[in-house]
């Protein structure tokens, strides 16, 4: 595919464990021509933890996209009116992101710009990454497995052992998952072996 002229929101909430895998995903778009408009949760902007300072996050999503980063929901209300991303992929998508998005609650940047991504019946890719996804947020995912222009990057349990109820994303195929969206089509298989 090409991404020339395409632009992607990539947004990431607050799964740190999973920032170290995703950076080389961002890096793909734009190496592959994309523009890419970064957006955050509020826990990148403000948390440090032992994966990584906030501020180190925020320092490579600058410089891999070149783009400043959306934080507020101030600043991602205008993407719905302005349609400026053709395709909106949260990933990680944390189970409290998930279950905000399944209940229609707006109350982070990453979740105005799903919403708007949404309002504009455009693609919105979900790569999950929650240790409760076959618990409570079961339900969520389901609600949003059956949503209009919600697409999922493919996922699976990763640690069925010590973690039966976790669920992440083949994070590897995040570009592949929004090529299939853009096209209407959710990638398939849907769920993998997420571990080895």
């Amino acid at each position: 595919m090409n991404w020339n002229g395409i632009t992607v929101g990539y947004a990431l909430s607050g799964s740190h464990c999973t920032f170290a895998e995703v950076m080389p995903q961002i890096k793909r778009f734009v190496d592959a021509g994309a523009k890419v408009v970064p957006i955050v949760s509020n826990t990148i902007m403000t948390t440090d933890t032992r994966f990584g300072s906030s501020e180190d996050w925020q320092t490579q999503l600058k410089a891999i996209t070149g783009n400043e980063i959306i934080s507020t929901i101030v600043q991602a209300e205008p993407l719905g009116p302005s349609k400026l991303l053709d395709v909106l992929v949260i990933a990680p998508c944390t189970g409290n992101t998930t279950s905000r998005l399944a209940n229609a609650i707006t109350d982070s940047a990453v979740l105005m710009a799903a919403k708007a991504q949404m309002r504009n019946g455009r693609p919105l890719v979900l790569a999950i990454s929650t240790n409760d996804g076959l618990g409570l947020n079961a339900a969520n995912i389901a609600k949003l497995l059956v949503a209009k222009h919600i697409y999922f990057v493919p996922y699976g349990q990763d640690n069925p052992v010590q973690k039966p109820n976790s669920l992440v994303a083949r994070m590897d195929l995040i570009m592949e998952t929004c090529e299939a969206a853009l096209q209407g089509k959710q990638l398939q298989p849907l769920l993998v072996e997420r571990y080895q």
